[in-house]
């Protein structure tokens, strides 16, 4: 097969330069952001409605320093509880927040540091989204894997010691279409003990298709909870539609996924009702879901190519470290990922209290794991990456560093039977 490789025009044409702009500055040219799109499936479900009650309900301001005490005296955390550690009112008490996060980790989850890392297979996209490398409007290296090439890259991680591998696409059915992901799937059942999915959010007959072709599990990044905002950053795309990627998770557990992730991308928006929302999304599935497997994920903004001026709003790691133990305290059973968006010296850190995975050997580039697992010059064309990481640590090295903290680096505990 051909290597569908090619670099964007270096101009927009005067179409799509004149649509561009009328879509950052007339809204009324946009698609209603809460109108399904045909072919999109609409399952009846309240997880939405009582998650969003909770976040437009959450007044952060009134919570108060005895209000945190309380919750952190408490055996168990409620909603009210969770909701105060997360209001600025708990920021003294980060030490005591951080103590009794580390209490729930090892109680639940013992030494334990799971590790995987991300495979980006495309990165075309079909939607303009204002914060990300990977929109449709963005002048980057644009680059599809081959089935070739797609398990060449699969051998030179397997070969690095891996056994969880976590598969990626821009949102782009046109080019990375439900098949060519199942492919992808099959291919890295050989090659991993683990396969997640973290593209676009499909129907739950897709979802199922993609179990049995071999994927585990599925992350989707709601970005952010507030509709309102959602609006003003998703212009144009499938991924404009706020309801229909909100009930992604759900769709994948109806359609048989092991399990699910949930992320919002702190800094979007109001990041303390964000992460509210993330967890109340976790909490109501779990309810309904009881057997799943969950997971929650905290990235921040980071830069991305032609805009390095993009910063988490409000979002320090003081913060971030805020809401990680806050998530741990309400959330024990919750499986915590923290990405290498965030400096190797915060993750050495929070897997000693809240996270328990983290990637690692990471590249959100397409076809570059050769160059950077072995230094060897690539054999064929590489596509940009979606964002810079900040911890570009090797498997063996995050191997060494989390042993050397006192932890144990799990590589996968599934048996397949």
């Amino acid at each position: 097969m051909t290597n569908q490789f090619f670099v964007d025009s270096e101009y927009l044409s005067e179409v799509a330069l004149k649509k561009k702009h009328r879509l950052e500055t007339d809204p009324s040219f946009r698609k209603n952001h809460m109108e399904y799109l045909p072919g999109m499936e609409q399952i009846q479900s309240d997880v939405c409605e009582k998650v969003l009650a909770q976040m437009n309900s959450f007044d952060y301001s009134r919570y108060t320093a005895k209000d945190v005490q309380a919750a952190l005296e408490h055996d168990t955390c409620s909603i009210e509880n969770f909701k105060a550690l997360l209001s600025p009112a708990a920021e003294p008490f980060l030490e005591q927040m951080a103590q009794k996060a580390c209490q729930e980790t090892k109680k639940h989850f013992g030494n334990t540091v799971y590790l995987f890392t991300p495979l980006y297979i495309a990165n075309y996209c079909e939607n303009y989204c204002v914060y990300c490398g990977f929109n449709c409007y963005n002048h980057i290296n644009r680059m599809k894997l081959t089935p070739e090439q797609m398990e060449h890259e699969m051998k030179v991680i397997a070969d690095s010691g891996m056994e969880e591998i976590l598969i990626l696409t821009g949102e782009s059915r046109g080019q990375s279409d439900v098949e060519y992901i199942g492919e992808a799937c099959k291919l890295a059942r050989q090659y991993f003990r683990m396969v997640g999915l973290e593209i676009y959010p499909v129907n739950t007959d897709e979802y199922r298709y993609l179990h049995e072709c071999g994927a585990d599990y599925v992350t989707v990044f709601q970005e952010t909870y507030d509709s309102d905002k959602y609006e003003t950053l998703h212009l144009a795309g499938h991924k404009r539609v706020w309801p229909y990627r909100f009930d992604a998770q759900e769709r994948a557990l109806m359609g048989g996924m092991r399990g699910v992730a949930f992320s919002a991308l702190l800094g979007l928006s109001d990041f303390r009702k964000d992460a509210l929302a993330s967890a109340m999304h976790v909490y109501y599935l779990q309810r309904k879901y009881p057997y799943a497997e969950m997971s929650l994920s905290c990235p921040r903004l980071r830069p991305i190519i032609n805009n390095d001026r993009i910063n988490p709003l409000d979002v320090g790691e003081k913060q971030l470290c805020q809401v990680l133990c806050a998530y741990r305290i309400f959330l024990p059973f919750v499986g915590i990922t923290v990405s290498s968006r965030e400096s190797a010296a915060f993750r050495n850190g929070i897997v000693k209290i809240a996270a328990t995975k983290v990637s690692a050997g990471v590249s959100t580039g397409i076809g570059d794991h050769e160059s950077k697992y072995t230094g060897k010059e690539a054999d064929g064309a590489e596509g940009d990456e979606q964002f810079e990481i900040d911890d570009s640590r090797s498997l063996d090295k995050m191997y060494q560093d989390i042993s050397e903290e006192g932890l144990q680096p799990v590589l996968n505990d599934y048996l397949y039977v």
